[in-house]
């Protein structure tokens, strides 16, 4: 899977940009602030329709466009695809009419010229994006680590990402009612309406997760004593948050058995949900932990240690969509040699996959051996534009 041709009209610092891509290594270099993420970031939102930097969608749109009558950012791109046919895909981004005050937009989005819902097009183009923010999955909040499992998992299988969707509805109202019975307007009868939707959309959840992290887990075995030397070895632990009735290892494989462990899990926390109005027992409170040669590498690993581990989460996730799909995803490596010392920069390079299409990000090309430049397209970014190098 690679992006031919990806297509900018105001968007983020891009007025208009028509570029063909080859597959392979693709380098974009360039000082700071001249549009070498926002670059990754376009193709990223075709993939998973949001940005991984942007609050709200209006920040997309290049700020000369709202001197225009009708401010939109458009992004569009051609995909190949090995296991499907061409791909057409086409985001708009626009004011919407008459929100000049809150600044709300709409989002148009078409697949291969017919007009899609988001949920249509999540896992049409698959990617694998890393950051140097992706520390925060090591070092962050269980939040972090539980949208990450989402994305990749959303990509990889469409039942996954329509079932969050069902499950993330239910508990909003599970919640709001919880509060209402905290409150004395509703009885604790009334939160059974809600029991069934909520166990069994989790029960898919928490199993395709702890699947995917199973996967991963085979990669990163593999991936992460290349990127260090064989000095350091790489586990990840998923734990789903159930009331205490059943740690990781314990974790029944069958769906049945699993509704039937989260209701014993409702029960258990029933009162104390009551009590703080929040439902305490799901998805939406599960967890990742990652253990260096059996060490917390939250608790004990350095800065780098954490990045490592990052990267070689990406370079697993991006071995398992090739796995599950019979396909590379595309990589969008952004600044991936910051904050890495030079034998941990020499494994990294040497380390990475050979997949159809690489993105990389950089601004100083030193830190590249000549023979990896030698198998690289070279492109210059600058103020919005990029040039191909010789």
């Amino acid at each position: 899977m690679l992006v031919e041709r990806l297509r900018l009209v105001n968007f983020r610092n891009y007025a208009r940009l028509d570029i063909s891509l080859p597959g392979g290594i693709v380098l974009l270099y360039g000082q700071n602030a001249q549009g070498k993420t926002n670059f990754l970031e376009a193709i990223y939102l075709l993939a998973t329709t949001k940005s991984f930097r942007a609050t709200a969608d209006r920040e997309l749109i290049h700020w000369l466009a709202f001197s225009q009558d009708f401010p939109i950012a458009r992004v569009s791109a051609q995909v190949s695809r090995r296991t499907a046919g061409p791909l057409n895909i086409e985001i708009i981004i626009a004011p919407q009419s008459g929100a000049e005050a809150t600044g709300a937009t709409v989002k148009r989005i078409k697949v291969n010229g017919v007009v899609r819902r988001a949920v249509d097009l999540v896992g049409q183009l698959r990617v694998v994006l890393f950051t140097p923010a992706d520390i925060e999955l090591v070092a962050g909040s269980p939040q972090a680590r539980r949208r990450y499992l989402d994305i990749t998992n959303s990509q990889v299988d469409p039942k996954y990402l329509r079932t969050l969707q069902v499950y993330n509805r239910i508990l909003a109202q599970r919640n709001a009612l919880l509060r209402q019975v905290r409150e004395r307007r509703a009885s604790a009868e009334s939160l059974a309406v809600w029991e069934d939707g909520l166990v069994e959309s989790a029960a898919y959840i928490i199993l395709r997760r702890a699947r995917t992290v199973a996967a991963l887990n085979d990669h990163v075995r593999l991936i992460h004593p290349r990127l260090t030397g064989r000095q350091e070895h790489l586990r990840i632990e998923y734990v789903p948050e159930l009331a205490g009735l059943a740690k990781p290892p314990e974790l029944p494989q069958a769906e049945a058995e699993l509704v039937d462990l989260l209701r014993r899990a409702l029960r258990r926390v029933g009162p104390r949900e009551v009590a703080l109005g929040m439902s305490l027992v799901g998805p939406h409170r599960d967890d990742l932990k990652f253990y260096l040669n059996g060490a917390d590498t939250n608790l004990y690993g350095s800065r780098g240690q954490q990045r490592t581990v990052a990267l070689s989460l990406k370079l697993a996730e991006a071995e398992f969509m090739r796995a599950e799909t019979g396909e590379w995803p595309v990589l969008l490596l952004d600044d991936i040699l910051s904050e890495l010392d030079a034998e941990r920069r020499r494994h990294v390079l040497g380390g990475l996959l050979e997949a159809d299409q690489l993105l990389i990000t950089a601004t100083d090309l030193a830190d590249f051996p000549p023979e990896f430049l030698g198998r690289a397209a070279r492109f210059r970014v600058e103020a919005g534009q990029l040039t191909r190098e010789a």
